[in-house]
């Protein structure tokens, strides 16, 4: 018997077990999926919650639910891994022995990485919503603000689903002007980027969004500290951008564990093979979803795709032949750009976000770079697609490898 063991069963481990479980023999594969607790949450909808969208309760199910029998949770905190001995330990002293070993544990907010943030005004004046609980703080928040400054910070790159910040920007622009206040609250979008988005023709496109909706935009700004005193952003070259209210996606790092474990880079983030995901250390471990290194963005749809690869060179490395897939980094965002449109993003490592039709040539039916409601109807379908069709294993009408169809290609 070969035991599989995965670390974390959010989007892409429970997509991986699922997957797994049906391809590889109960009688000579035991898989195991490790997790603190049993709350699986549906992260995007964590951006609609401030604005009364969706209830905290709408985001969250059992995580046992959407395992396939055969499939064995251990509900635990993970101490570390010991690649040598392939063990992992967890924390109530019980280990696991592997010969494949996953890990899948994400990417978490870290505001104590930033002088001021974490502090007296955390779920005060200073918010987050990249988590239910600071979601939740920030609906009561803003149903209470009735003017002044509101900010919406990123700390550092790179972070989970960087184009929720911009969301939440033209959310909030929806939604004061629905409640008659936005003529009281200036937005302002402060990013250490040097525009709105880390491509130009996206950044171009978004940016003259922001315009059009009076959003004011401080780019390259790298957080120092919160001077929580005066209400202040402070940077390491001495701007400061003042608040009334501050939304911040706070420093992005991998699991504590990872680190314990000497697999993580500086950030937490295993370093691996960018079209395999296998570790660069380690033949027989792996690392999907937010917690590798790949240079693309940390969103579902990257753990979606990757998995898809990962699993069919997977099977072909248990049956002793060599991984014949690669990953190309293919993503695809919607962003919810309010008053009931929405824009999509589809893109890879070589390929930029491009303007253009998805996922069929002139057909579509949805737009890149360019609103629509077709494409505010696909962000809300997708919730439902997440827990029946995505973490159960299915395939979705979407091609892994990204397409250059109905994109317009750059002039030379």
């Amino acid at each position: 018997m070969r035991n599989l063991v995965v670390l974390g069963a959010g989007t892409a481990g429970t997509m991986i077990v699922n997957k797994l479980r049906k391809a590889l023999p109960e009688s000579e594969w035991g898989i195991t999926v490790v997790d603190r607790d049993d709350r699986h949450h549906y992260q995007p909808g964590y951006l609609f919650v401030p604005f009364g969208e969706l209830e905290p309760e709408d985001v969250v199910h059992p995580r046992r639910r959407h395992l396939h029998k055969g499939v064995s949770f251990v509900e635990a905190e993970i101490d570390r891994i010991d690649p040598e001995a392939d063990v992992v330990h967890l924390a109530d002293g019980r280990t696991l022995p592997y010969d494949y070993l996953v890990v899948a544990s994400g990417t978490t907010p870290r505001p104590d990485q930033t002088p001021g943030m974490a502090e007296d005004e955390w779920h005060r004046s200073i918010f987050d919503f990249y988590t239910l609980e600071g979601a939740t703080a920030l609906r009561d928040a803003l149903a209470s603000f009735t003017g002044g400054r509101l900010v919406m910070h990123i700390t550092e790159m790179p972070i989970k689903c960087p184009v929720a910040p911009l969301e939440f920007s033209f959310l909030a622009d929806a939604y004061f002007t629905k409640k008659g206040l936005r003529d009281k609250v200036e937005i302002v979008y402060v990013t250490p980027l040097d525009g709105a988005f880390t491509k130009p023709v996206a950044s171009a496109e978004i940016g003259h969004l922001l315009a059009d909706r009076n959003i004011a935009i401080e780019p390259e700004f790298m957080v120092e500290r919160i001077d929580t005193d005066t209400k202040t952003l402070v940077s390491y070259d001495e701007r400061e951008v003042p608040f009334d209210l501050l939304v911040t996606v706070p420093l992005n790092m991998g699991a504590e564990f990872v680190t314990r474990s000497g697999l993580g880079d500086e950030l937490g983030f295993v370093p691996v093979d960018k079209g395999t995901m296998q570790s660069s250390a380690h033949a027989n471990i792996f690392a999907l979803g937010d917690a590798s290194d790949i240079p693309t963005s940390k969103a579902g749809s990257v753990a979606h795709f990757s998995v898809e690869i990962f699993v069919d060179n997977f099977l072909q490395l248990v049956e002793g032949r060599p991984m014949t897939h690669r990953f190309d980094g293919h993503a695809n965002c919607f962003i919810e750009s309010g008053y009931g449109k929405g824009m999509l993003l589809d893109f890879n490592y070589d390929t930029e976000p491009l303007t253009g039709t998805f996922p069929l040539a002139k057909v579509g039916p949805l737009r890149l770079l360019q609103e629509s409601r077709f494409n505010h109807l696909g962000k809300l379908s997708f919730r439902w697609a997440y827990w029946n069709v995505l973490l159960p294993g299915h395939k979705l009408p979407v091609p892994t490898q990204m397409s250059m169809a109905g994109k317009n290609r750059p002039a030379a």
